[in-house]
C-alpha cells in the first residue's frame, strides 16, 4: 500500500501526490496553494471534473445538479453536512448540468439530482434522488470499505 494518494486540485486542476500523513494537516495544492481536503463542496467546471474522476485516489463523490432543480436545491446541505462528516475521508464535489450538459450526455444521467462515487479513476456506484446526509454517509461508507481509502 502506498504511503501517498494522488488528488485533483479543484481549483487550478493540477494532480498532486500527497503524503497520507498530510491529508488531515490541511494538505495544499503545490501549484496554486489552495487546499486539498477541505471538508466542503467544490464547484467543478469540466476540465477539473474529468482530470478529478480519472486521477483521484481518495473517494471522491460528486453531486450532478442544476439551478432550477427543487430536489437539488433542498439537498445541497445535507451534501454539504456529509462532505464534512466525511473530511478526510472522501472529497465532495458538485457540477450543474445546465451550464455542462456535455458531461450529463457523456455519463447518461437520466434524471438529477444524482450523485456519482468515484474511487481510483472508476466509477463505483450512482445513487439517484435527493438524499439525507446519513444516507450520503453510509452511501459511501457502503461502496468504499475504510481499508480500500
Amino acid at each position: 500500500m502506498s504511503d501517498t494518494v494522488k488528488l485533483c486540485c479543484t481549483t487550478c486542476g493540477q494532480m498532486n501526490r500527497v503524503p497520507l500523513a498530510k491529508l488531515a494537516d490541511g494538505a495544499k495544492c503545490g501549484s496554486c496553494g489552495d487546499p486539498l481536503v477541505t471538508g466542503k463542496v467544490a464547484e467543478l467546471d469540466v476540465a477539473s471534473h474529468d482530470k478529478a474522476t480519472r486521477g483521484d485516489e481518495l473517494p471522491l463523490i460528486v453531486d450532478y445538479w442544476a439551478p432550477w432543480c427543487g430536489p437539488c436545491r433542498m439537498m445541497a446541505p445535507e451534501f454539504a453536512k456529509a462532505a464534512k462528516a466525511l473530511e478526510g475521508r472522501a472529497r465532495f464535489a458538485k457540477i450543474n448540468t445546465q451550464d455542462h450538459p456535455k458531461v450529463s450526455e457523456k455519463l447518461r444521467i437520466q434524471g438529477i439530482p444524482l450523485l456519482i462515487l468515484y474511487h481510483k479513476g472508476r466509477e463505483v456506484a450512482r445513487l439517484p434522488g435527493s438524499r439525507p446526509a446519513a444516507d450520503i454517509v453510509a452511501f459511501v461508507d457502503s461502496k468504499v470499505p475504510a481499508q480500500a481509502r
